[in-house]
């Protein structure tokens, strides 16, 4: 049967059952579990393709409905509120969605960063011949980030101060990651910050990479992550103990074979072969640096993000 959000009482499930014509979960009785899963069109989340072609969810008796958004900011409310019984959301937003008391759970890893600051999946890039040589160079100027206060600035900010410049004197625009590379080849914003594949779409457009601010913010950055609610962690613990095997098999896999990683990226993106061929893979790890997190909290706190601290050991499996 199609999962329906758990509510608050026994009484107020069987009529939001009986109206959409289901019953109790299957899944108590041998049947499989639906699960519709929020996920942004993006190369970070080709695990959980590759995990649901391999079947990995099948296995565990999970049938995958993966409903494409935007970003976090429209995922996070989604879990939060049982349109989606799962999603993905970087670390930042899920931070920030907790000191709001939004009732969230980490349920498993995501996507991390490569650690190389010279090879990474998000990078801040500028036009050839700008004169924006390193991080340091970006105070004074503009530059384009796809979310305003959120995980892209924080970590731009961070890059910025560690190089010796002065970050409050950035002024970031928001602006849609497909329309960066063309804002930076026509001059309309002095640098961006970007991830995959539009790093390799503006670098072939004659854009430099100045600095990876991912892998320069922490070597091992976890970048963002699976979640639940904690109201479906709570009446469904077998449910999500099972989503979190499946996709920590999906991660596995995608870390063993970066060739069917970039194959699948053709089928949920417009991302064409030749640049899945060579744009930069992230890493996809199983488990979560702690201490990577509890720095993007930090961040959060000095940049005014949030108006309390966050609570990673809360947040985190």
């Amino acid at each position: 049967m199609k999962r329906t959000p758990t509510v608050a009482t026994a009484a107020v499930a069987a009529l939001a059952l009986a109206a959409c014509g289901g019953g109790e979960s299957e899944q108590a009785g041998g049947g499989t579990d639906e699960v519709t899963v929020g996920v942004i069109p993006i190369v970070d989340v080709a695990p959980i393709y590759l995990g649901q072609q391999q079947g990995f969810f099948a296995e565990r008796d999970i049938e995958l409905t993966l409903e494409t958004s935007q970003g976090g900011a429209a995922i996070v409310p989604g879990v939060a509120s049982g349109q989606f019984d799962f999603g993905f959301s970087n670390m930042t937003s899920l931070l920030t969605a907790q000191t709001q008391d939004l009732p969230l759970q980490v349920t498993s890893a995501g996507v991390a960063t490569t650690g190389d600051v010279d090879d990474d999946f998000g990078a801040i890039v500028a036009p050839s011949g700008s004169g924006i040589d390193d991080a340091s160079d970006l105070s004074g100027r503009s530059v384009a980030v796809n979310t305003l206060n959120n995980i892209g600035d924080t970590t731009v900010r961070h890059t910025v101060e560690q190089a010796g410049g002065d970050p409050s004197d950035i002024e970031f625009v928001e602006l849609g990651f497909p329309d960066m590379p063309a804002a930076v080849q026509e001059g309309r914003v002095d640098a961006a910050w970007m991830v995959e594949p539009f790093v390799t779409i503006a670098t072939d457009q004659d854009a430099e990479v100045v600095a990876s601010n991912f892998a320069a913010t922490h070597e091992e950055l976890a970048v963002a992550a699976y979640f639940t609610s904690t109201e479906l962690a709570e009446s469904d613990p077998d449910l999500v103990d099972r989503f979190t095997e499946a996709m920590n098999a999906s991660l596995d896999y995608a870390q063993d074979n970066p060739e069917q990683a970039r194959d699948i990226l053709g089928s949920y993106t417009d991302i064409d072969s030749a640049t899945a061929e060579s744009l930069t893979l992230p890493e996809w790890p199983t488990e979560i640096n702690e201490e990577s997190v509890q720095l993007l909290a930090d961040l959060a706190v000095e940049h005014g993000l949030v108006d309390g601290e966050p609570d990673v050991g809360a947040l985190l499996p």
